[in-house]
């Protein structure tokens, strides 16, 4: 296999900052999925996805990166790799993801994390409606902790891994003919399902993806 994609977090090549199909209108709010987010145009040099709440509102702007429009438009491919090394968020209402999107559709999500459920890794292949909650205190997962992901999306099954454990197999794979975007992001939870910022708490949250690499 050889590396198809090198994430640049700052590269306005690879990337396109604040929009995205997966939101209303290409955003910037997503109020319907629970998500107190109003998406900024930044990029994210180094990997550092950020919210921030002003002191009168209670939206954050946030940061979201796609590939989706942007003028290399790469697409992850059945049988493609993704590995990502991450540092996860302390602050409560955090809500971190790397996943793919495509015409509605076509989500694989590489990896979501709360930090009101500390070893909690929530992996999901929403093509086939499969999806784990995985207990990883073991294997390191924890607010603040530094981890290295793998997914490989096959036509068959998808398969993650945290380190050399793995997280979850779902015997159900995408299909052969799948083909998605990357969308990298932090989002902010609104309460329903896991708990919002609180209101006079830190005004900024953040995580970091140190490398992102698509194998083929």
């Amino acid at each position: 296999m050889a590396i198809v994609f090198d994430a640049d977090f700052g590269s306005t090549e690879q990337w396109v900052a604040g929009r995205t199909s997966a939101y209303p209108n290409m955003g910037p709010t997503n109020r319907a999925d629970h998500k107190l987010d109003r998406l900024n145009g930044a990029h994210c040099p180094g990997g550092r996805f950020t919210a921030t709440r002003s002191w009168f509102s209670l939206q954050w702007s946030c940061n979201l990166l796609t590939t989706e429009g942007s003028p290399q438009g790469f697409q992850l491919l059945a049988g493609d790799t993704l590995h990502a090394r991450v540092t996860l968020p302390t602050g409560i209402g955090a809500w971190p993801a790397i996943w793919t999107w495509r015409d509605g559709g076509n989500e694989v999500d590489v990896f979501e994390y709360h930090p009101d459920h500390p070893d909690l890794l929530e992996v999901s292949n929403h093509i086939a409606g499969t999806s784990s909650y995985w207990h990883g205190a073991a294997a390191g997962v924890a607010p603040g902790a530094t981890l290295d992901l793998s997914t490989t999306i096959g036509a068959d099954s998808v398969d993650w891994h945290a380190g050399d454990t793995l997280v979850y197999s779902d015997g159900r794979g995408v299909g052969e003919d799948w083909h998605a975007y990357l969308i990298v992001n932090l989002s902010v939870s609104d309460g329903t399902y896991h708990p919002a910022p609180p209101f006079f708490g830190p005004r900024r949250l953040s995580w970091q993806c140190l490398s992102l690499r698509v194998e083929r």
